[in-house]
C-alpha cells in the first residue's frame, strides 16, 4: 500500500507542469519578488547543506524485503508506459503476483542484531541504489533553474548538497562502535567510492572514442603513452608475476574476528529491476542494446595481444573480491551480474602461465615499438580522452587494491604517485578532458556523462560520505581524569570549571604532547584514547565533525579539542611528517532542556577564549557548528516545551557567534516521527528563527526516513530540491520573527503549563511506568533486532535512561502517539481560559514557527485513534490502572478541541486533505494489525517462552510500523 503512495506521488509530480517547491518554481518567486538574479546565483553558489544519514534504529523492513519492494515500485512504474499491449499487461501483473508471493513467504524478522558494520553498509548500499543516481539529476536540475532564470548555469565544480553519516561513527552509548569499527568503515566507505568511480570510467572511456583533442590532452596523453611504455620495458617478468594481485581467500581477511570482510556488496545489476523488464527498460519500446566490455587493451599495441597484465591482475583481483562479498555471485566491472562461471576457462595454473608468457613476450618489442614510434604528435587513430581515462582508471584501480590490504591489515607499499589520495587528483584529468571536448566544439558530449562524473566527484569525493564521530562528554571526562592522575595532578572531573578551562587552555597552547606512551588504562579509557588516534590517522579528508552529546559546558569543547590534539601529535611523531588531513571540527551537543538553556553561554564562554577563537579563524575558516536535539528534549518535557527551548536555544546560539564575528552552522539532531522533531523538511526549514540558516545547515536523517527519502532515485530528487530551495528561502527571505513581545511572553507561558503537566504524568506519577510496561509493546521492541545499539543508555527501568527511539516507538504501536502531543492540551486551554484565544488564532496565521509546530501535532493526532488506544488498555492494562489510561484519553480529545480552536480547522488536517485520506486508506489494514497485536500480546504476556507467539508480535509490529510511516 504504501509504496503504491509513493508511486501516486511522484507520478503526479511528473505530470505537474510547475512542480511547487521546485528550484524552477522557488527561483522564478525570489526573482520576481525583488532578489537580483546575481544574488540568486551566489547564493545556491555559496550554499553549504549537508544531510548526515544515521542508523538509529528505527528501519524496521529487512534489506532483502527492502529490495523487493523497490522491485514492487519499478513494475507499478513500468505498468504506466503508454506502449504496453495485452499481453504484456497480463505478464507484468503475473510479475506483481510473483514478487508479492515471494514476499509473503520470505521471513520478515531479523534473526539476528545487526553490527555497526551491517548499518554502514546498508547507508552505503543506499547511495549505490539510489543517491548515486540521483545527485546527476538534481543538479542538472539546478543547473538549468539558474540559467533560466540568471542566465548563468550552476559551475561544474560547485554542489550545493553533501552527504555525511553516523554509522560507525556513533559511539554514543554503543558499546559496539569501536575505533577499529570506525576505521573499517571508513576505508570500506572509500572502497565503495573508488568502485563505483570505476565503473563510470569504464563507460566514458567507451563514449570518448573522438579523436580530436586541445593541445594540453595530447601533451598529457602523450606522457601517460611514454610511461606506460617507459614502466613496460623496465619491468622484468619475475617482478610482474610478483606485483600482481593474487586471489583473495577467506582465511587472510581478518576483519571482526574471522569473518570475511564486510566490504559493501554491490547491489546484482537488476535485482531491483522485475523479470519483464529485462529487455524493455524505460521509455523506449526498443530492445535495449547491451554494450561490449570495456576492458580495453593498452593503445601502444592493439595488435590483438589481449588485456595488459595490470589489467588482467586488477580484474582477477576484483573478481575474487566479489565473489567474496556477493556470497558466490561474481559482477563484472560495469555492475552486471554473471554466473559463478569465470569468464575465461583456463585454471589458475594455465592463467598464471598465460600472464607469464604474454609477460616476457612484451618486454622486448615494447622497447623496440618506443624507438620506432614518433615523439612528436599522436599516431592516428588513436583516441586521447581514451589515453587519460585508461589511465585514472589504471589508479582508481591500484588505489582500490591498497584499500582492500589496509582493510586486511596486509603490508601496503605503494609509491602515492600510483594512486589517488584527493579529490582534486582525480578531479585534474576529468576537467581537462571537460575542457579539450568545449575547445574543440564538442561541448554537447563535455555536458553529458563526463560532466555527470564530475559532479559525482565534487559530491561524494573519495569517501562517498564523511564519518562523524559522536561520544559523550562523560567519557572525555574519564579520559582526562586518568591522565591527571597518571600525573600526579590530582582528578579532572572533580575540578571546577574555571579550573578545567585554564589547565585545558594551558595544555593546548603547550608543543609537547600530554598523554605519556607508556599510560596503562582502563579499557574504556583506552577506547577513548584509540578512537582520537584513529581521528588522526584518517584526518578531515575521510571524517567530518566530532559531536559531543550530553553537552553542557565550554570545557567539554576544549577537552576533545585537547585529546585530538595530543594524539595528532603523538601520531606525527611515529609517521615522522604532520598527520593527514586537518583536524576534525569540534560540535557541542545540546539536548536535554537545561543544556539547551545555558548552550548561547556556552558558545560566549568559549569564543571569548582567545586560543579557542584564533583555532576556529585559523582552521575552521571563523565557522563554529552548534548541534542540537529534539529527541532527548522532548522525552525530556514534552513536545511543545522541546520546541520552543529549541528555538530560543538557536537565537541565542546564533547571537553568540555574530558578537565575536564568527559564522555559526547549526546541525539538527532530527527523528522521523514528531516526537523526535520530525516532520516535512520544508516546513522545518521554514520555522527556524531568523538568521539561523544563513546557507547552510545540516541535518540528520534516520532510520526509516533514510530509505522513504532517498531510497528511489525520483524521490530522492524530489528531497534534494527541497532542502535546497527550503534553505535558499530561509537565508534569501528569512522567516518572519514574532511581531510582539506579548507573543513570546504567551509562549513562554504554553510552555511552562505544558512541561508541567507532561513531567507530573510521566515522571511524577508512580504509576505511569508500570501503565507504560502494560499498555505497550515496550518491552518486546528488544527483539526486534533492528539496531546495534542497546535500547537503555543505562541499566535502570526508568523512563529517563530509556532511549527516545523505543519511548516513541512503543506509543506509535498502540496509535495512542502520546509523546508528540501530552502536555500541549493543558498549555493551550490554560491560556485561552485567560482569554488570549485571539492572541494565538494571530500567532498561527503570522508566525511561521508557532504555525509549524501546531500543524505537526494536528498532524500527528490525525494519526492518533482513541478506541484502539482504548482496546489496549481494557484487555492489557490491570483493573487499578486504567483509570490512567482513561484520564490520558480525556487529555487527547482535549488536546484535539483546543489545537482546533488555535488552527481555526472544523477537523483535523483540514489543510492537508491528501494526509487525511492517506490515513483513511491504511485503516482497512491497520486496525486489524492492531486487534491481533492486543490478542498476541494477551497471549504472550502468559505464555512468554512461545517463539511462534513471539514471531507473530514481532510481525504485528513491522505491519503498523509500515502503516503508521514514521515508527520512532
Amino acid at each position: 500500500m504504501g509504496i503504491a503512495e509513493t508511486h501516486h506521488r511522484v507520478r503526479k509530480g511528473r505530470n505537474v507542469t510547475h512542480l511547487s517547491r521546485s528550484c524552477d518554481d522557488i527561483f522564478n518567486q525570489l526573482v520576481q519578488g525583488g532578489i537580483s538574479p546575481n544574488d540568486l546565483y551566489n547564493t545556491v553558489c555559496k550554499q553549504e547543506v549537508e544531510i548526515v544519514l544515521t542508523a538509529h534504529p528505527t528501519q524496521i523492513n529487512r534489506r532483502t524485503l527492502q529490495y523487493k519492494h523497490i522491485r514492487i515500485a519499478h513494475l507499478l512504474e513500468y505498468n504506466d508506459r503508454p506502449d504496453l499491449g495485452h499481453e504484456d499487461r497480463e505478464m507484468l501483473i503475473e510479475d506483481l503476483m510473483r514478487e508479492i508471493t515471494s514476499i509473503w513467504q520470505t521471513d520478515e524478522l531479523r534473526r539476528h542484531k545487526p553490527t555497526p558494520v551491517d548499518e554502514a553498509r546498508a547507508g552505503l548500499n543506499i547511495v549505490e541504489q539510489s543517491l548515486w543516481k540521483a545527485i546527476p539529476h538534481y543538479l542538472r536540475r539546478v543547473s538549468n533553474a539558474l540559467k533560466k532564470h540568471t542566465g548563468k548555469p550552476l559551475p561544474l565544480t560547485c554542489t550545493p548538497i553533501k552527504f555525511g553519516s553516523w554509522m560507525g561513527g556513533d559511539r554514543d552509548g554503543n558499546p559496539n562502535v569501536t575505533a577499529k569499527v570506525t576505521r573499517d568503515v571508513s576505508l570500506l566507505s572509500r572502497w565503495m567510492a573508488i568502485d563505483l568511480y570505476i565503473r563510470e570510467v569504464d563507460s566514458l572511456r567507451f563514449e570518448l572514442s573522438m579523436n580530436q583533442c586541445n593541445d594540453r590532452l595530447s601533451r598529457l596523453a602523450h606522457e601517460i603513452l611514454e610511461k606506460g611504455v617507459g614502466c613496460l620495458a623496465e619491468t622484468s617478468s619475475e617482478d610482474l608475476h610478483e606485483s600482481r594481485n593474487q586471489p583473495l581467500s577467506r582465511s587472510q581477511f581478518k576483519l571482526h574476528g574471522q569473518q570475511a570482510p564486510s566490504l559493501p556488496t554491490q547491489l546484482p545489476a537488476r535485482a531491483d529491476l522485475p523479470a519483464c523488464t529485462d529487455y524493455n527498460d524505460g521509455g523506449s519500446q526498443y530492445p535495449k542494446l547491451e554494450f561490449p566490455r570495456t576492458d580495453y587493451m593498452p593503445l601502444s599495441r592493439q595488435d590483438g595481444q589481449g588485456s595488459s597484465s595490470s589489467e588482467i591482475s586488477s580484474k582477477d583481483s576484483s573478481e575474487n573480491l566479489r565473489k567474496l562479498l556477493a556470497n558466490g555471485s561474481v559482477s563484472n566491472s560495469n555492475g552486471s551480474q554473471s554466473a559463478v562461471t569465470p569468464r575465461c576457462s583456463f585454471s589458475s595454473g594455465q592463467l598464471l602461465a598465460q600472464r607469464k608468457l604474454f609477460a616476457e613476450s612484451q618486454i622486448g618489442r615494447s622497447s623496440f615499438h618506443k624507438l620506432l614510434e614518433p615523439s612528436s604528435s599522436l599516431r592516428p587513430g588513436i583516441a586521447p580522452y581514451r589515453i587519460v581515462l585508461g589511465d585514472v582508471k589504471e589508479k582508481l584501480m591500484k588505489t582500490r587494491r591498497r584499500l582492500e590490504l589496509l582493510l586486511e591489515d596486509l603490508p601496503c607499499e605503494y609509491d602515492p604517485w600510483d594512486y589517488y589520495e584527493t579529490t582534486d587528483q582525480l578531479l585534474e584529468p576529468l576537467l581537462q578532458c571537460y575542457e579539450s571536448l568545449q575547445s574543440c566544439g564538442a561541448g554537447i558530449l563535455a555536458d553529458g556523462r563526463l560532466a555527470d562524473l564530475i559532479r559525482r566527484v565534487v559530491t561524494f569525493g573519495m569517501v562517498l560520505m564523511k564519518l562523524d564521530l559522536r561520544q559523550e562528554s562523560g567519557r572525555h571526562a574519564e579520559t582526562l581524569d586518568a591522565i591527571t592522575r597518571y600525573l600526579d595532578m590530582g582528578t579532572y572531573s572533580e575540578w571546577d570549571e574555571e579550573k578545567k578551562l585554564e589547565f585545558l587552555t594551558k595544555e593546548l597552547k603547550g608543543k609537547r604532547p600530554l598523554v605519556p606512551p607508556t599510560i596503562e588504562v582502563a579499557p574504556d579509557v583506552k577506547e577513548v584514547l584509540d578512537t582520537f588516534r584513529v581521528a588522526a590517522e584518517l584526518g578531515s579528508d575521510s571524517l567530518g565533525a566530532y559531536v559531543i552529546s550530553m553537552a553542557s559546558n565550554a570545557s567539554d569543547v576544549l577537552a576533545v579539542e585537547l585529546l585530538q590534539k595530543d594524539a595528532r601529535l603523538a601520531v606525527s611523531g611515529e609517521l615522522g611528517r604532520p598527520c593527514p588531513g586537518g583536524t576534525l571540527r569540534v560540535v557541542p551537543l545540546f539536548e536535554t532542556v537545561k543544556d539547551l538553556r545555558g548552550a548561547g553561554s556556552v558558545i560566549r564562554k568559549l569564543l571569548s577564549i582567545d586560543w579557542y577563537r584564533e583555532h576556529i579563524i585559523k582552521n575552521h575558516n571563523g565557522h563554529q557548528e552548534v548541534m542540537v536535539g529534539y529527541s532527548d528534549s522532548g522525552k525530556d518535557a514534552g513536545r511543545f516545551t522541546a520546541a520552543w527551548e529549541l528555538y530560543k536555544a538557536q537565537g541565542d546560539v546564533v547571537a553568540a557567534c555574530n558578537e565575536f564575528g564568527i559564522k555559526v552552522t547549526l546541525f539538527h539532531g532530527r527523528g522521523g516521527s514528531i516526537g523526535r522533531g520530525g516532520g516535512p523538511t520544508y516546513l522545518a526549514i521554514q520555522s527556524q528563527p531568523p538568521g539561523s540558516v544563513m546557507g547552510t545547515l545540516r541535518s540528520t536523517e534516520q532510520g526509516e526516513m533514510v530509505q522513504a527519502k532517498f531510497g528511489l532515485p525520483q524521490t530522492a530528487i524530489r528531497q534534494l530540491e527541497i532542502y535546497t530551495t527550503a534553505v535558499l528561502l530561509a537565508t534569501l527571505r528569512p522567516p518572519q520573527p514574532p511581531r510582539e513581545q506579548k507573543w513570546c511572553n504567551l509562549m513562554e507561558e504554553i510552555s511552562k503549563i505544558s512541561c508541567q503537566n507532561y513531567r507530573s504524568t510521566v515522571y511524577e506519577n508512580p504509576d505511569f511506568l508500570a501503565y507504560f510496561h502494560e499498555a505497550t509493546p515496550q518491552a518486546e521492541l528488544g527483539f526486534l533486532n533492528i539496531g546495534s545499539r542497546p535500547t537503555r543508555r543505562k541499566a535502570s527501568t526508568g523512563i529517563g535512561h530509556l532511549r527516545a527511539i523505543p519511548w516513541v516507538f512503543a506509543w506509535t504501536q498502540t496509535r495512542f502517539v502520546l509523546p508528540a502531543w501530552l502536555g500541549v492540551g493543558a498549555g493551550l486551554k490554560g491560556v485561552c481560559e485567560k482569554g488570549h484565544t485571539e492572541d494565538l488564532k494571530a500567532m498561527y496565521k503570522e508566525w511561521p514557527f508557532f504555525q509549524s509546530t501546531i500543524d505537526l501535532i494536528e498532524m500527528v493526532l490525525g494519526k492518533a485513534d482513541f478506541p484502539i488506544a482504548k482496546h489496549y488498555d481494557e484487555v492489557l492494562v490491570s483493573e487499578s490502572r486504567r483509570e490512567l489510561g482513561a484520564e490520558l484519553r480525556r487529555e487527547l480529545m482535549m488536546t484535539e478541541k483546543y489545537v482546533l480552536v488555535v488552527s481555526g480547522h472544523e477537523k483535523l488536517s483540514e489543510n492537508n486533505r491528501s494526509l487525511r485520506r492517506l490515513i483513511e486508506s491504511r485503516l482497512p489494514y491497520l486496525n486489524p494489525m492492531n486487534m491481533l497485536q492486543v490478542e498476541v500480546l494477551r497471549r504472550l504476556r502468559c505464555d512468554d517462552d512461545n517463539k511462534q507467539l513471539r514471531d507473530a508480535l514481532l510481525i504485528t509490529i513491522n505491519g503498523i510500523a509500515a502503516g503508521m510511516r514514521n515508527t520512532g
